[in-house]
């Protein structure tokens, strides 16, 4: 299957202007989704005609949904698996792929937790169970090590694009510890995080509030980065990902002028807004 990534030219949104418009679904990531559904309030605000109905569910899901037949676009936090395209094939559809935005993966502890500055080696150690105290950890930066405390970890759900995402960059495709809880929802990771004390889990950057900390990451043991919108923007924190709609060639002409306003300079100020990192 020819597998085409969607080139869509910017265009203004005066000139967005859809007559008669489809109704479309859009379900998948719940990274994605708040980005989605204040985009999917401009755009009818902007196109009366237009309805487009935003849910989550996580990456899977939508992609799921989209092999079914039961959404026109999959939101996804990951990159679609072979023998997801290879089923979509199967069917007689032609996969699109567009990146709508990009999203710094927070690494977040609660904001009693002295600990600033994490490398991706004690990542790895803390969500695969090799270190289970977070008296065994030292801040690089400060050279402290933290209290004598549990590490309690948290995680998104396996049909996560997150949990897979944070899987693949982070701990290099090993598995996670046994005992790591998983969350149905970014919502609940951010409260079980900001209620335990000992917690450490991972977040959409849109997501960190001043309930929980989110800690700076080095990848090189050296260079230390806190994830907002500069340092997503100027790609040197090292946990970001692009962000993805899927959908079918059949349903280009009804979801194309919502992703070409997602993709314009008014929806680019939404994806800031949301928390993400647009696509310049």
């Amino acid at each position: 299957m020819e597998f085409k990534a969607l080139r869509l030219a910017l265009a203004a949104v005066a000139s967005v202007l859809v007559v008669g418009a489809a109704a479309q679904k859009i379900k998948g990531s719940d990274t994605v989704l708040p980005v989605s559904q204040e985009g999917a309030e401009v755009y009818m605000k902007l196109n009366p005609n237009a309805r487009v109905t935003v849910t989550g569910g996580g990456s899977g899901v939508g992609i799921s949904a989209l092999m079914d037949g039961t959404t026109d676009i999959a939101m996804a936090s990951r990159s679609i698996k072979f023998n997801e395209k290879m089923k979509i094939s199967r069917s007689g559809k032609q996969l699109r792929e567009a990146v709508v935005a990009y999203d710094a993966l927070a690494v977040i502890v609660n904001p009693n937790n002295p600990i600033t500055h994490l490398t991706r080696e004690q990542l790895e150690a803390i969500f695969r169970g090799k270190v289970t105290n977070w008296n065994q950890v030292t801040d690089l930066y400060t050279g402290k090590r933290g209290p004598d405390l549990k590490i309690i970890v948290y995680s998104r759900e396996t049909s996560s694009g997150t949990y897979e995402f944070f899987k693949t960059s982070v701990l290099h495709e090993k598995n996670y510890m046994a005992g790591v809880l998983s969350m149905p929802a970014t919502g609940a990771v951010i409260q079980s995080v900001s209620q335990t004390r000992g917690a450490i889990g991972y977040v959409g950057m849109a997501y960190v509030s001043n309930n929980v900390k989110a800690v700076k990451v080095s990848y090189d043991g050296k260079h230390f980065v806190y994830p907002n919108m500069d340092t997503g923007r100027r790609r040197i924190y090292p946990i970001i990902r692009e962000l993805y709609y899927y959908y079918t060639a059949d349903k280009a002409g009804v979801v194309e002028p919502f992703i070409r306003f997602l993709l314009s300079p008014e929806g680019r100020k939404i994806v800031m807004k949301s928390g993400y990192v647009p696509v310049d």
